[in-house]
């Protein structure tokens, strides 16, 4: 793969949607792949379908993923492993599913780095991939999904620094709304799920899977720092304006 001589990436949250979708093309590309997630028969299979290698971790298990991924050699790290559950106003989101959101999307991806990233500094080779979201870099109205993801923003920016001079670049990819299974499991509710996922045509697995291929196949001297990929139908920003309730005018 171009001139970095990577030869090993393990893919987290791999065994559905763009994790999936990452290792196959990785695999295509000549890398051998360590797919990890919690759902060993999709790992099984995925992995048989590919020739992949598979680690069965739940990323939230701190202990688990230091027995699991510590002393690996592995080149690239693409963290994927992320959920949206609580994927709606603060008031309404479980103190459960904020600990879950955030136990996976935050410190799951840090432990990773924190197991993985010390080999890559001994051998002066290696590739970090945060899979971020639109939602990490502009206002959303899921709180607790927005702010992991922007969590993951300045986690990426401050790595970089932290990593200058060792030979570990760090990539986030910022994808907007990909048909996946994310939705199943954000919304509990069918017709809210339905609104957020109609209307237009979404990205696919495959659409981030190959701007991860591209941030990993750039020359050694290059950094792509941050992909902000989103569906041709769907714009970021602007302004929302409701106005309040009378009753809670002073």
């Amino acid at each position: 793969m171009a001139d970095a001589h990577y030869r090993t990436a393990l893919v987290t949250g791999a065994s559905s949607g763009i994790g999936a979708a990452t290792a196959r093309a990785l695999r295509r590309h000549g890398l051998e792949v360590i797919a990890c997630a919690r759902r060993e028969d999709r790992l099984k299979a995925l992995a048989d379908e590919i020739g992949a290698r598979y680690i069965v971790c739940d990323l939230r298990d701190q202990q688990a993923v230091y027995d699991a991924l510590g002393g690996l050699e592995v080149d690239v790290l693409v963290n994927n492993a992320g959920i949206g559950r609580g994927f709606t106003s603060i008031t309404k989101a479980s103190p459960e599913d904020i600990e879950a959101t955030v136990g996976l999307n935050v410190m799951g991806l840090l432990h990773a780095v924190r197991a993985l990233v010390p080999g890559m500094i001994e051998r002066a080779r290696g590739h970090i991939v945060n899979i971020g979201s639109v939602a990490g870099l502009h206002g959303c109205a899921p709180v607790v999904y927005g702010a992991s993801k922007g969590a993951v923003h300045l986690l990426s920016q401050d790595l970089r620094m932290d990593l200058s001079g060792s030979g570990v670049r760090v990539t986030e990819i910022c994808p907007g709304r990909v048909m996946t299974e994310f939705f199943d499991v954000a919304f509990d509710d069918e017709e809210a799920k339905r609104k957020f996922t109609s209307g237009f045509t979404l990205l696919e697995a495959g659409d981030v899977a190959e701007c991860v291929v591209h941030a990993i196949n750039a020359p050694w001297r290059v950094n792509i720092a941050t992909i902000e990929v989103i569906p041709t139908e769907q714009a970021i920003g602007g302004v929302q304006i409701q106005a309040a309730r009378s009753e809670t005018r002073p």
